[in-house]
């Protein structure tokens, strides 16, 4: 069956991306069509929200940088508010390709959370040293955790359903990896089911890349410690969701 993309927003967190954002937004519309594309300006100081909103995105400005994890709740209470069924994250600085969002959306036929994997046998996309480390370690940890094969825990490509949907709403993580990991913790404790697809990783069209290879060691403690923290948490904040259809 074709799939239909009326039913799913696309949430582009963006950070003064105005080199690329408005390109990213015209490949997203171009290859989805009918999808809502929402630009979720984190306090950028420049022409983020502009460039977007003329490329035919919904913006929704934020004031400050709040981080991914800040803009996505927004963009998941955006979906809800609004009747939409699938929340698609897709990078604003050109990485994620529009073309590959079908395949994980397939997915969400069986699954509440989608992650697009960057090491599962498409693309050329390599990390070495401590951050390398960390991703092992880390999808060894949460592959038992949600009981399913995950080798890309850290991605920030990934398709959510309705269930998964209404739980971010309420409940998505606004520290520094805790928009990826300890929202597969959220979402095992409220019984999601969680799968992965490959995908391949493309260069940034523009912009500063997020992540200094010289901070790695950085990375690599940052990582264990929002795991352990994600664990720590109370569970009982999402139980009320495990019924969510």
């Amino acid at each position: 069956m074709k799939l239909t993309f009326e039913q799913t927003v696309i949430v582009m967190p963006a950070f003064n991306e105005e080199e690329c954002v408005a390109d990213v937004v015209t490949e997203v519309l171009a290859a989805l069509p009918g999808v809502l594309c929402l630009v979720v300006s984190d306090g950028s100081t420049d022409a983020t929200a502009a460039r977007a909103q003329a490329a035919g995105a919904v913006v929704v400005t934020l004031p400050f940088n709040l981080g991914v994890g800040a803009a996505m709740r927004v963009g998941f209470r955006y979906a809800l508010d609004n009747g939409y069924q699938n929340v698609v994250q897709i990078d604003s600085d050109g990485q994620h390709n529009p073309a590959e969002v079908p395949f994980l959306l397939a997915e969400l036929k069986e699954a509440d959370l989608v992650l697009g994997a960057r090491f599962a046998g498409a693309g050329t996309y390599s990390v070495r040293g401590p951050r390398r480390w960390a991703m092992t370690f880390l999808a060894s940890i949460l592959s038992r955790l949600v009981k399913s094969q995950l080798t890309d825990t850290t991605s920030g490509f990934r398709a959510s359903g309705p269930k998964a949907v209404a739980i971010f709403a309420k409940h998505y993580p606004a520290e520094y990896l805790g928009d990826t990991i300890e929202t597969l913790v959220i979402a095992a404790r409220a019984g999601c089911t969680v799968k992965q697809v490959p995908v391949a990783m493309r260069p940034r069209a523009g912009g500063i890349p997020s992540h200094n290879p010289f901070k790695a060691g950085a990375y690599l403690a940052r990582a264990f410690l929002a795991l352990l923290f994600a664990l720590m948490r109370p569970a009982t904040l999402v139980h009320s969701e495990r019924t969510v259809a």
